[in-house]
């Protein structure tokens, strides 16, 4: 029986991982064979909601604090997702904050991981598309060069080389995800300085008013919730010889412009009274997403078997499938 650990477990990703997770009841083993998933552990920064199953428990705890991270992963766990992390904005305004959290935490990860001696867990670290940044082309490919501009694409670069370095040594069996904008997100706006991709989607479908920070011409690359757990799967359980000694995957996201998102929701509101998008230009938003890729394509990721949206309208739609009403129950409760 495998057990798991999953950081960032409170996030909208963590809570969705370990649903899918649990409803398959499998993922691969030290041996890369199927295993049933004995227990799951969610870390964060806060206790998660859930899933309020006897197989899962909830940890709170520093990801900063190398202790802390040496008791979450013993020599039990087979298998960890790293996706705690502080996001873009929050990381760019707190200098100390995000290396500590994003590089650190990091580092403690892979640090507990190599104590295990019986085994070499799998790890999947969620890198971002933000490590690209200066001129960039229209699409992003597997060839583009990482350049980050901000601290935080920075950090990503430094943890997707931490990956690799351990997982050449044997300390680990890595893998990294290099994501572009996961949409639409449930909950509340963060401090990300994409967080208005979801804002503009998931508040005036629930009947609130959403500003946006940038010009409805600013391009994002996309994907969905639904796509991102299928590949941090995915991911997990390939085989390591078929990642080949590079065990970073840039995943495909869709180009998708501020306006025709709006436009999306336009399209796919059915009946709702929907909230107002306010334009509200933001200057330093805007500069930080002017520096990020309008779209990414990875004939890698492709081969591999991994697959993208086929349009915004398929993204709206899966939210209103999946997290909507949730999100208006939400709203209401507050």
């Amino acid at each position: 029986m495998l057990n798991v650990v999953i950081t960032g477990g409170a996030g909208f990703l963590g809570q969705k991982l370990a649903r899918e997770i649990l409803q398959r009841g499998t993922l691969a083993g030290p041996d890369g064979l199927p295993q049933p998933v004995g227990h799951i552990t969610l870390f964060d920064t806060v206790a998660a909601a859930g899933p309020d199953v006897p197989r899962v428990t909830t940890v709170t705890g520093d990801i900063g604090d190398a202790a802390t991270v040496q008791r979450l992963i013993g020599r039990e766990t087979h298998s960890v997702f790293h996706l705690a992390a502080i996001v873009s904005s929050g990381a760019e305004a707190d200098f100390e904050a995000g290396y500590r959290t994003n590089l650190d935490g990091t580092r403690h990860v892979l640090e507990a991981c190599r104590a295990i001696i019986t085994h070499a867990p799998r790890l999947v670290f969620t890198s971002s598309i933000a490590v690209y940044g200066g001129q960039l082309p229209a699409t992003v490919t597997d060839d583009t060069p990482q350049r980050p501009t901000t601290s935080y694409g920075t950090q990503k670069v430094a943890g997707e080389l931490l990956i690799n370095d351990y997982s050449r040594k044997g300390y680990v069996d890595g893998r990294a995800l290099r994501l572009p904008t996961i949409m639409v997100r449930p909950g509340k706006p963060n401090r990300a300085a994409s967080t208005w991709a979801s804002s503009i989607i998931r508040e005036p479908l629930s009947g609130v008013d959403a500003d946006c920070p940038v010009r409805p011409d600013s391009p994002m690359a996309c994907l969905s919730p639904r796509r991102t757990v299928d590949a941090l799967i995915r991911m997990h359980d390939l085989p390591a010889a078929e990642l080949g000694p590079d065990r970073t995957l840039l995943l495909s996201g869709i180009r998708v412009t501020a306006g025709e998102m709006a436009a999306a929701v336009a399209r796919n509101k059915g009946n709702r009274r929907t909230g107002t998008i306010r334009w509200t230009p933001d200057a330093a938003i805007q500069k930080i997403v002017d520096g990020w890729p309008g779209a990414t394509r990875s004939a890698r990721a492709d081969a591999l078997g991994f697959t993208t949206d086929g349009s915004i309208d398929e993204i709206v739609q899966a939210f209103i499938a999946d997290d909507l009403d949730s999100q208006i129950r939400s709203r209401q409760a507050e």
